[in-house]
């Protein structure tokens, strides 16, 4: 029996996007470096899904042709709606609402997809295939658009997870609601994104499980109800949060029990870095991430084989 694919997908962006300010520097560039050869000292493959201000860094693009030239990893898009050109005020302040994508009228949403892809396929002189939305915000007109602009595979599906409530555009409906979209890779209906159809576009859920048993996550949401708050279900991801490596395993081995032939892995390029996200603060926070994925990455290595999201497509053509 074949083992099933682990793939790693690095929302690459800005530093510390979580803080509201109005500019944006790209200093962890610098610490790619290290996380690409911990990959590749377990023969796996990153993704780096990659925003308009990566693209701009002339020294992430000389690190990224390289990462594509070894074929040691690949390179996709991401895109943030509110820095990403042309820009059009959406909102009183883009900077501070970072409206979703799918919130713009669809020529502008058309003209942002066209000029980041054209701009990733200039810098990184290869075809983009891969994706992943800025916010995990995606719907059926952006499907169709990936599909003509010739990409092959999106990631921003997050099942369990429901990000109505968590707003963008202060008059929106706030993000995608995917609690019952699939969890394992299906081929999207452009009808309907949440049912495989008979497009050629590959959809790639992230790794994610809920945290409580169905019971409780009803007597739990009840709860909140009754103090007047909304919100998705508790769930655990397959990503690094400190100190989590059993978590992680445990989704990786309930990912896989459901028939999953994949687990998909992510993390911002900024939390390689210190100080570049609320989470790792430190130096000695950093250092602690690192044991973290060395564990996760040897047990992995026993369990799954690395493979870029376009590989993966690949062996799903196959298949079909």
């Amino acid at each position: 029996m074949t083992k099933p694919a682990f793939l790693i997908t690095i929302d690459t962006e800005g530093d510390n996007l979580w803080q509201n300010h109005d500019r944006i520097s790209t200093e962890n560039t610098r610490f790619l470096p290290r996380f690409q050869a911990l990959c590749e000292k377990y023969a796996f493959k990153p993704v780096y899904l990659t925003n308009y201000e990566m693209a701009m860094d002339a020294e992430y693009v000389e690190f990224a042709r390289d990462v594509i030239a070894r074929g040691t990893g690949e390179v996709g898009m991401h895109l943030h709606a509110w820095n990403s050109p042309p820009l059009v005020p959406l909102t009183d302040d883009d900077w501070r609402h970072k409206p979703y994508l799918i919130e713009y009228p669809a020529e502008q949403i058309r003209a942002k997809v066209d000029h980041m892809t054209k701009l990733l396929e200039d810098a990184f002189q290869t075809k983009m295939l891969s994706h992943r939305a800025g916010r995990w915000a995606f719907n059926e007109f952006y499907a169709s658009l990936l599909l003509e602009y010739g990409y092959q595979v999106d990631c921003s599906v997050t099942p369990r997870v429901n990000w109505q409530y968590s707003p963008g555009h202060p008059q929106g409906k706030g993000g995608t609601d995917y609690c019952r979209f699939p969890s394992r890779a299906y081929f999207i209906d452009l009808q309907d994104i949440a049912k495989p159809g008979h497009s050629t576009l590959l959809e790639v859920p992230m790794s994610i499980q809920h945290k409580h048993s169905a019971l409780m996550n009803a007597a739990k949401q009840g709860y909140d109800r009754l103090r007047g708050k909304k919100r998705s279900p508790s769930v655990h991801w397959l990503r690094p949060a400190g100190g989590n490596v059993e978590q992680m395993q445990q989704v990786v081995q309930r990912s896989l029990a459901e028939g999953n032939d994949y687990v998909e892995f992510m993390l911002h390029s900024s939390e390689f870095m210190p100080g570049g996200s609320p989470t790792f603060k430190t130096e000695q926070d950093i250092e602690g991430l690192y044991r973290d994925l060395e564990q996760l990455f040897a047990w992995l290595q026993q369990r799954t084989v690395g493979m870029t999201l376009a590989e993966y497509y690949q062996k799903q053509m196959k298949v079909g």
